[in-house]
Protein backbone atom coordinates (compact mmCIF):
# COMPACT_ATOMS: atom_id res chain seq x y z
CA UNK A 1 0.00 0.00 0.00
CA UNK A 2 2.94 2.33 0.77
CA UNK A 3 4.36 1.84 -2.99
CA UNK A 4 0.65 3.30 -3.97
CA UNK A 5 1.38 5.99 -1.41
CA UNK A 6 4.77 7.38 -2.41
CA UNK A 7 3.93 7.03 -6.21
CA UNK A 8 1.01 9.23 -6.24
CA UNK A 9 3.29 11.70 -4.00
CA UNK A 10 5.84 11.39 -6.43
CA UNK A 11 3.37 12.33 -9.54
CA UNK A 12 1.86 14.97 -7.83
CA UNK A 13 5.86 16.62 -7.05
CA UNK A 14 6.18 15.85 -10.53
CA UNK A 15 3.43 17.86 -11.53
CA UNK A 16 4.07 20.59 -9.84
CA UNK A 17 8.39 20.78 -10.45
CA UNK A 18 6.55 21.28 -13.95
CA UNK A 19 5.57 24.47 -13.13
CA UNK A 20 8.49 25.27 -10.93
CA UNK A 21 10.66 24.91 -14.18
CA UNK A 22 10.42 27.06 -16.88
CA UNK A 23 10.01 25.95 -20.45
CA UNK A 24 7.09 23.40 -20.33
CA UNK A 25 5.95 24.16 -23.83
CA UNK A 26 8.96 21.94 -24.47
CA UNK A 27 7.02 18.33 -23.35
CA UNK A 28 3.37 17.30 -22.34
CA UNK A 29 1.77 17.68 -19.01
CA UNK A 30 2.01 13.94 -18.12
CA UNK A 31 5.57 13.44 -18.76
CA UNK A 32 7.13 14.90 -15.72
CA UNK A 33 4.64 13.07 -13.26
CA UNK A 34 5.24 10.14 -14.88
CA UNK A 35 9.04 10.61 -14.35
CA UNK A 36 8.83 10.89 -10.77
CA UNK A 37 6.33 8.41 -10.45
CA UNK A 38 8.22 5.65 -11.88
CA UNK A 39 11.66 6.77 -10.41
CA UNK A 40 10.02 6.75 -6.82
CA UNK A 41 8.35 3.18 -7.35
CA UNK A 42 11.80 1.75 -8.79
CA UNK A 43 13.44 2.90 -5.55
CA UNK A 44 10.93 2.36 -3.38
CA UNK A 45 10.90 -1.47 -4.56
CA UNK A 46 14.99 -1.53 -4.86
CA UNK A 47 14.81 0.06 -1.21
CA UNK A 48 12.49 -2.46 0.29
CA UNK A 49 14.28 -5.15 -1.33
CA UNK A 50 17.63 -4.24 -0.01
CA UNK A 51 15.84 -4.36 3.73
CA UNK A 52 14.49 -0.75 4.45
CA UNK A 53 11.40 -0.74 6.26
CA UNK A 54 8.32 1.02 4.86
CA UNK A 55 7.67 2.92 8.50
CA UNK A 56 11.72 4.82 8.63
CA UNK A 57 11.45 8.09 7.59
CA UNK A 58 14.43 7.82 5.31
CA UNK A 59 13.14 5.63 2.59
CA UNK A 60 10.33 8.43 1.95
CA UNK A 61 12.93 11.12 1.82
CA UNK A 62 15.00 9.04 -0.45
CA UNK A 63 12.28 7.92 -2.65
CA UNK A 64 10.68 10.86 -3.11
CA UNK A 65 13.70 13.17 -3.18
CA UNK A 66 15.38 10.80 -6.11
CA UNK A 67 11.89 11.69 -7.68
CA UNK A 68 12.24 15.23 -7.56
CA UNK A 69 15.29 15.49 -8.65
CA UNK A 70 14.70 13.11 -11.76
CA UNK A 71 11.67 15.27 -12.35
CA UNK A 72 14.01 18.37 -12.57
CA UNK A 73 16.63 17.37 -14.26
CA UNK A 74 14.52 15.67 -16.91
CA UNK A 75 12.47 19.11 -17.28
CA UNK A 76 15.95 20.94 -18.20
CA UNK A 77 17.54 18.56 -20.20
CA UNK A 78 14.38 18.19 -22.65
CA UNK A 79 13.90 21.80 -22.70
CA UNK A 80 17.57 22.00 -24.35
CA UNK A 81 17.36 18.90 -26.15
CA UNK A 82 14.06 20.28 -27.70
CA UNK A 83 15.07 23.54 -28.73
CA UNK A 84 18.43 22.07 -30.72
CA UNK A 85 15.86 19.29 -32.42
CA UNK A 86 13.49 22.38 -33.79
CA UNK A 87 16.39 24.41 -34.46
CA UNK A 88 17.53 21.31 -37.11
CA UNK A 89 14.45 20.63 -37.84
CA UNK A 90 14.32 24.16 -39.05
CA UNK A 91 17.35 24.50 -40.93
CA UNK A 92 16.54 21.33 -42.60
CA UNK A 93 13.13 22.24 -43.85
CA UNK A 94 13.83 25.50 -45.21
CA UNK A 95 17.32 24.01 -47.28
CA UNK A 96 19.90 26.36 -45.11
CA UNK A 97 18.35 29.65 -45.25
CA UNK A 98 17.00 30.02 -41.68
Amino acid sequence: MELLFVTVIAAALGALVRYIVPGRGAYGILLLPGIAAVVAAVLWAGLTWLGWTFDGGWIWLVSIGAAIVAAAVGALLLVRVRAQSDDRMLHRLTGGKA
